[in-house]
């Protein structure tokens, strides 16, 4: 019988909603998982402000690292057939940035959609600039690159999704090193400025690529270790965690696949709907979770398939655990509810 861990990102509402949100879902089987458990803690907010909970659960569960840092490159290199070296990476995400009222504001990834073609456009002419001051940059996905900078230590920047709709400020790097990062940074960002990438995005209205953003350094001595985990599948999350595991589903049909294996199965499609407050919309992508993901599961517990089904549920200001077995769902005297999305 199967062991599943099932992460999902940005399924805790913001308190502040979550009353709300609670008495609009309708999940029964949700409900079920999270009210007859066999265990059940919340973690307390992390201090750093460099990466969100589930990202900081992720690298120390995957054995990355256990002091609240997220070193994803050299596993994220890894997964999409790349061979890092010796070097100490960095990944490189395209993104965009744009001005507020009072503040720099870098908009959620996901919205700054490219193909192939237009991603390997903005990478070779990165790349040009990159070469000329001693530094490899290595193209995984549209959306995933890599820079070598063995030198660049001492700094720390946030992932894509700590930033997404925040003040820059309180995330841009300080130091003698993070300068000639930022120097790198606005030499792409006017390189890229009259692209002809970009001036066809403008021209559809779509927003353009304007930002070069570094995060997730790795190397040293541990990148031997970092391959892709064989047991780990990854449902609608972005290029860089899709390759730290082996299987990559595009929709959850193939769920008995996951069921039969076991391990770990991280769901990613309530992240653009939470960054942007678009409540309706994660609605929507919970509703789509319990009819194809916690309903199925569910019953797998009640069958026998599935041993034990672990929950670890996040939002940007914490994360819940939970551990649910067959045994513990026959604790008819709970009654099932959604309180502990609250």
């Amino acid at each position: 019988m199967a062991h599943i861990t099932l992460v999902l990102p940005f399924a805790l509402p913001l308190p502040e909603f979550a009353p709300d949100m609670v008495r609009a879902l309708q999940a029964p089987a949700l409900a079920a998982l999270l009210s007859r458990t066999s265990s059940a803690r919340r973690a307390p907010k992390a201090d750093t402000v460099h990466a969100l909970p589930h990202e900081t659960w992720l690298a120390r569960e995957l054995g990355l690292a256990d002091d609240g840092r997220t070193p994803f490159a050299v596993a994220a290199m890894r997964g999409l057939n790349l061979d890092p070296g010796a070097g100490r990476w960095h990944i490189v995400t395209p993104a965009h940035i744009q001005i507020a009222r009072s503040h720099l504001m870098m908009a959620d990834t996901r919205q700054v959609s490219l193909d192939d073609a237009d991603g390997r456009a903005l990478f070779d002419a990165a790349s040009t600039l990159c070469e000329e001051i001693g530094h490899e940059l290595r193209y995984g996905d549209a959306h995933t690159w890599f820079l070598r900078a063995d030198d660049w230590t001492g700094f720390d920047t946030a992932s894509p999704d700590t930033v997404a709709n925040m003040d820059l400020t309180d995330f841009m790097p300080k130091g003698a090193q993070a300068q000639a990062y930022r120097r790198l940074q606005n030499e792409v960002q006017m390189a890229w400025h009259a692209h002809p990438v970009n001036a066809a995005r403008e021209a559809k209205r779509l927003p353009v690529v304007n930002a070069f953003w570094l995060w997730g350094a790795s190397g040293g001595a541990s990148v031997q270790a970092q391959q892709p985990v064989k047991n780990m599948a990854s449902y609608a999350v972005p290029g860089w965690l899709a390759a730290l595991g082996q299987q990559r589903l595009p929709s959850l049909d193939r769920l008995d696949d996951v069921l039969a294996q076991g391990g770990l199965l991280v769901a990613g499609n309530l992240g653009e709907a939470a960054l942007a407050a678009d409540w309706h919309g994660w609605l929507q992508g919970m509703q789509h979770l319990e009819d194809a993901l916690f309903a199925p599961l569910l019953a797998a517990l009640k069958d026998g398939r599935v041993r034990e089904l672990r929950l670890v549920l996040s939002s940007r200001e914490g994360l819940a655990d939970y551990t649910t077995t067959a045994m513990a769902q026959r604790k008819f005297w709970r009654r099932p509810t959604l309180d502990s999305l609250t």
